[in-house]
């Protein structure tokens, strides 16, 4: 993990729930920073433990911070998360492009998030390095805080060492033999209950059911299985 993982800012937060949220959103991707500027109902708030859903470590060290430029003075690098149009003269990028500049820099960096029913306010973005922006539908811009915090942490993620769920060995297909028993087993047992029919057919089906099984790329353990159906079936029948 990187010794400079951004700081996730939360500006002027306003619902506890909100904030736990955003807390577990940032656990998952490996962000465990996380600033609060004067969070409306003050803090500790008692509604972010539950909703954090076991991420308590990123709130219990949380800092508070009375303004934006206090949460930020020891960052080299500011990114200001918004889908609205500013009058400000700056970079506007993309995730991506925000993700590669925090991993090639040597400092620290942040990325703010404002306030659930405004969104950052053009002081608070005066403060950044570059607006990053998520692509999304023109017609519905309607994220809310810990969307917006797990899609920046997402990306973020992308170039990091993150424990994955272990991949399943897949087990090698079957030999011929195996399965050309299971075809000789199933063409028995439809033999048994007069499945060929018309007889002219008989040689295109018998082709086709070969196909079938053949594509598939049954393992050994897969046709014991299927070949025990087909016993199973083949004794109820008589």
């Amino acid at each position: 993990m990187s010794c400079y993982a951004p700081v996730i800012v939360l500006i002027r937060p306003q619902l506890g729930q909100n904030i736990g949220k955003a807390a577990r959103a940032m656990l998952n991707f490996g962000l465990t920073e996380m600033r609060l500027v004067a969070p409306r109902d003050g803090w500790p708030n008692p509604e972010a433990g539950p909703a954090a859903s076991g991420a308590n470590s990123v709130l219990e060290s949380a800092k508070v911070f009375a303004t934006t430029a206090e949460a930020v003075a020891d960052c080299n690098l500011v990114y200001a998360s918004t889908v609205r149009r500013r009058d400000l003269v700056m970079p506007v990028i993309g995730p991506e492009q925000m993700a590669a500049s925090i991993r090639a820099s040597a400092g620290r960096s942040a990325i703010l998030f404002g306030p659930e029913r405004s969104g950052l306010e053009t002081e608070d973005v005066a403060l950044a390095s570059a607006i990053v922006t998520v692509p999304i539908n023109p017609e519905f811009g309607s994220l809310n805080l810990a969307q917006a915090v797990i899609l920046l942490a997402y990306e973020w993620s992308r170039g990091e060492r993150l424990a994955q769920p272990p991949a399943k060995e897949l087990e090698p297909p079957a030999p011929m033999g195996e399965l050309d028993g299971l075809i000789g087993q199933l063409d028995q047992a439809l033999v048994d209950v007069k499945y060929f029919h018309p007889p002219e057919r008989t040689a295109a089906t018998r082709a086709t059911i070969r196909t079938i099984l053949t594509k598939a790329g049954w393992s050994s353990r897969e046709v014991r299985a299927l070949r025990g159906i087909i016993g199973a079936l083949s004794s109820k029948k008589g």
